[in-house]
């Protein structure tokens, strides 16, 4: 298990069972999953999905403290229900199952804002540790994907050796600018942070200039460049 501190239980949870979602295309090996996660008496399984879009409709229905995703599903991906669910503000923890080793959708998974990270191959061993520890507050990658958790780090570090005025941006700023890196506009960032426009375009304008960035569109290029560096 590969796990990082991170905060707390969600409030209100206080001993009651971990609620889960778990949303898996293939029916077999879903069930497969919702028996590995029943075997704990601290879970419970409060629904399954067959596609993203259901995912996402029974995360509205049940409030779950985790959400189990396959990444590879119909209608809607996982990648696309994350997506939805950070664009909603949904403060829903978020584990994503899958078979691939791909670095890229490793980083864009984690870019989203995703807290685990399990390969099927492997999910009978580390879903249930996944679970209690992102319900926790943790993270939990597979092991097997621990050399992309090295490559992400390495990568951070040498983006702000070689851009220390990113050290200099508050927590305020540092936040709008990953939700720059997530293609939001300001009046999406606006609308999601409950402040005004003008306040996103002061904060975007703080973080051109003390990232030494010119013209009009150099903050967006910088967070696209280098997203799975800032997220």
């Amino acid at each position: 298990m590969i796990a990082q501190i991170a905060h707390g239980n969600r409030s209100g949870r206080e001993g009651r069972p971990i609620r889960v979602v778990i949303a898996d295309d293939h029916p077999v090996f879903r069930r497969g999953l919702v028996d590995v996660l029943r075997e704990d008496p601290s879970i419970e399984i409060a629904a399954e999905a067959a596609d993203g879009h259901a995912a996402l409709e029974a995360v509205r229905r049940t409030n779950p403290d985790v959400l189990v995703l396959d990444i590879q599903m119909p209608r809607m991906t996982g990648i696309d229900v994350a997506r939805s669910i950070q664009l909603q503000g949904l403060e829903i923890p978020l584990i994503f199952i899958t078979a691939f080793r791909d670095e890229d959708m490793f980083n864009e998974a984690l870019n989203l804002g995703v807290k685990g990270y399990v390969l099927k191959d492997s999910a009978s061993d580390d879903l249930l540790a996944g679970v209690k520890a992102v319900a926790a507050g943790n993270r939990f990658i597979s092991p097997g994907l621990s050399d992309f958790l090295f490559e992400r780090g390495n990568r951070i570090r040498d983006l702000h050796r070689d851009c220390p005025g990113l050290d200099l941006l508050t927590a305020a700023e540092r936040r709008i600018l990953r939700m720059v890196a997530l293609d939001m506009t300001s009046k999406e960032i606006a609308e999601q942070l409950g402040v005004s426009h003008r306040t996103v375009e002061n904060h975007r304008a703080n973080c051109a200039l003390k990232l030494n960035l010119k013209g009009s569109h150099s903050l967006l290029r910088f967070a696209f460049d280098n997203k799975s560096k800032l997220l």
